[in-house]
């Protein structure tokens, strides 16, 4: 028969555990541990000793003032021979005696927050838990310990501030591990109005980084709660003190706290997402403050920004606007609620700007879901969309009320940027939010937001109209027009000056060369008339000029000589790349050498020089890079021809990359998939 474990007194072995469970910065006066980890206590016994399979001992975990295992909030469990790291466990790791090293373990899902557990009927220990981005059972768990150093153990950063062509490192202390915040930070769960109409339903949500993380979007802000800042954009900062002034979040979360719950006067973006930075590192989800510079900020959600300019054009205030900056952050998470492939890091936004579900907040929303148009995500996706997306339309207003638009297509969603890990410089992550402008990809991307033309139509107005079109081939060596198309939507006919330009464009904005102008001084029009401008672009102009980006920026300028309107519109090109063609020879099998035929046609006017193919793949190429270099020059229309030989290591669904360079075309890229049989 069991024999419940008489227990005297107990060590929670606090510096051990805090220490191996990575929160020992949080001090070790008491035990604070993350989930799905064991952690040791010692337990010393009043009479008798352990005996294995002989002892018992009962054991309950308990959260929240309205424990129950229908919420996840309260585990009971028992001895077992070894500790399961998959739920609530406990087992002996000291031989028989009248001392007992206790091994316990939380669910790797277990909500976060604090513990009570209750050990047989004596021993009552308190403890907090923490997400565990080291355990690879939970749901932040991050595989990468240059990542969770910088992402949630690191204490001070970087925040990007400025202007999109001068961003501006502005340091900040995020202090996570500073005396009291930790208790700071529970506190603000605490106090979340979900919590306070529900809290058992609360605490059980805090077993999921999504949950947690929508909460702080809401409680960083105090615009519907008692959440820590009140933000402010405009006039002076009586009653409290100017954004500029705070240097990190340590003050700010103590101030709430010792002023009891009252908003801290004043935040601004990078306030609210360092604050909210600060908090999720707290907790243990790995988390950045991100800079979108020129960032849109989308009323009515249609995905385009309506701006207003004087006859000077100066902007005027209007609640649709382009920020010359905005910060938000990201934490890094699975989100099994949502299509395989769209985990890690998730945006959300702390700045109070829109209501969500009748609350101001934002997100969490893969970063990934914004780069693929997928708006019916959860949560926010078509605001944070916009934020780096959306399309601007611009209009005049005129002394006498009246307006006329303006398409500038202006910039928006550029440079974003986060601090680099294990260093202060700045990295450049647009690439996780947007495919490169004028690509393939953004289109498709575009016609899944249901971000059409039609849109744009619907806005424009009676008047002049300027659009610029293009063919759908435009590949690289080739000459083609691009068009200024100037219609006349008036009752009067119109007599226009029009310039027509072109010049190269780098990826990150930079403008280059000139590849092409015309300035016609009389266009005219009749009432309801078009007029088609063609520009040739021609390779012989641009090819010297465009860069590896395949990036040509188009800008249109009509003057109205009877009005004296100025219209703008603007369009960047991306020109193809030909294809590489490769054909794999041979049965592909494990351990069998196989060839790839590549095959690559020179579409320029030019000899290509230097010419070179590599191959790359997982489990194909060894782990490393296959180069073969042409023997000979390939002439304007001839094939470039290479076979290159690769053993696979392993079966299954295998992508075979091929990179072609050479002087005039630079690394243009191809791939085949290739089925590898055992």
């Amino acid at each position: 028969m069991a024999q419940a474990l008489d227990i005297d007194r107990w060590n929670l072995e606090c510096e051990f555990n805090n220490t191996d469970h990575r929160t020992n910065l949080n001090g070790i006066d008491r035990l604070i541990v993350r989930r799905g980890q064991p952690f040791s206590i010692s337990l010393y016994l009043r009479s008798g000793s352990y005996q294995p399979g002989v002892s018992s001992l009962d054991c309950v975990a308990e959260t929240g003032p309205q424990p129950s295992e229908q919420y996840g909030t309260r585990a009971s469990f028992g001895l077992s021979a070894s500790i399961d790291t998959s739920r609530w466990s406990a087992a002996v790791a000291s031989p028989p005696g009248d001392m007992v090293a206790l091994l316990i373990c939380s669910a790797p899902d277990a909500p976060i927050g604090r513990y009570t557990l209750t050990l047989g009927h004596s021993a009552r220990i308190e403890f907090i838990l923490l997400f565990n981005p080291w355990c690879p059972g939970d749901a932040v768990y991050m595989d990468n310990e240059q990542n969770l150093a910088e992402y949630v153990l690191a204490q001070d950063g970087i925040i990007f501030r400025g202007a999109y062509k001068h961003p501006i490192p502005t340091p900040w202390n995020f202090g996570q591990f500073e005396s009291g915040i930790l208790d700071v930070c529970l506190k603000i769960l605490d106090m979340n109005p979900k919590y306070l109409r529900n809290p058992g339903k609360d605490c059980s949500g805090r077993r999921n980084p999504i949950y947690v993380s929508r909460v702080l979007s809401a409680m960083v802000n105090c615009n519907d709660d008692k959440g820590v800042l009140w933000g402010k954009w405009s006039g002076g900062y009586e009653g409290g003190v100017s954004p500029m002034l705070w240097r990190g979040s340590v003050e700010i979360l103590r101030n709430w706290d010792t002023q009891a719950c009252q908003p801290v006067r004043y935040g601004q973006c990078w306030v609210f997402a360092a604050v909210a930075c600060s908090i999720s590192r707290a907790l243990g989800i790995p988390c950045r403050v991100v800079t979108n510079y020129l960032s849109a900020h989308d009323t009515n959600s249609n995905l385009v920004i309506e701006r207003y300019v004087n006859e000077n054009g100066e902007p005027i205030q209007s609640k649709e606007m382009i920020w010359n900056y905005h910060c938000w952050v990201e934490n890094w998470m699975t989100r099994p609620d949502l299509k395989p492939d769209f985990h890690g890091w998730q945006a959300y936004d702390p700045t109070p700007q829109e209501k969500s579900e009748g609350v101001f907040c934002c997100g969490p929303i893969p970063v990934r879901a914004i780069k693929e148009g997928e708006l019916t995500f959860k949560y926010d996706a078509p605001f944070v969309f916009a934020e780096v997306n959306a399309d601007v339309i611009t209009f005049i207003k005129k002394k006498d009320g009246s307006t006329s638009k303006v398409s500038s297509n202006a910039l928006v969603g550029q440079k974003i940027s986060t601090k680099s890990v294990g260093s202060d410089a700045r990295e450049d992550i647009t690439h996780l939010y947007k495919y490169p402008e004028g690509s393939a990809e953004e289109r498709e991307a575009f016609k899944k937001a249901d971000h059409q033309n039609k849109l744009l139509q619907q806005q424009q107005d009676q008047g002049l109209h300027l659009n610029i079109k293009v063919t759908s081939d435009m590949r690289k060596g080739c000459d083609f027009d691009v068009f200024a198309v100037v219609t006349n939507n008036t009752q009067s006919e119109k007599k226009c000056r029009l310039l027509f330009g072109s010049c190269a464009l780098s990826y990150n904005g930079f403008m280059g060369g000139n590849c092409g102008f015309k300035d016609l001084l009389n266009v005219e029009l009749s009432p309801g008339g078009e007029r088609k401008v063609p520009l040739r672009l021609n390779y012989s102009k641009y090819g010297g000029q465009v860069t590896e980006d395949n990036l040509i920026r188009l800008a249109a300028l009509l003057l109205d000589y009877t009005t004296g309107d100025t219209t703008l519109a603007v369009r960047n090109i991306v020109l193809d790349n030909p294809e590489i063609k490769v054909r794999i020879l041979g049965e592909p099998k494990e351990n069998r050498k196989l060839a790839a035929e590549i095959t690559l046609h020179n579409p320029l006017p030019d000899t290509l020089e230097n010419c070179c193919f590599s191959i790359e793949g997982a489990n194909l190429t060894g782990g490393g890079i296959i180069t073969e270099r042409l023997g000979s020059p390939v002439g304007p229309g001839e094939d470039a021809k290479v076979k290159i030989y690769f053993t696979p290591t392993h079966s299954g669904l295998r992508k075979l990359v091929v990179d072609f360079d050479s002087n005039k075309l630079c690394h243009v890229k191809g791939y085949r998939n290739v089925i590898i049989g055992k």
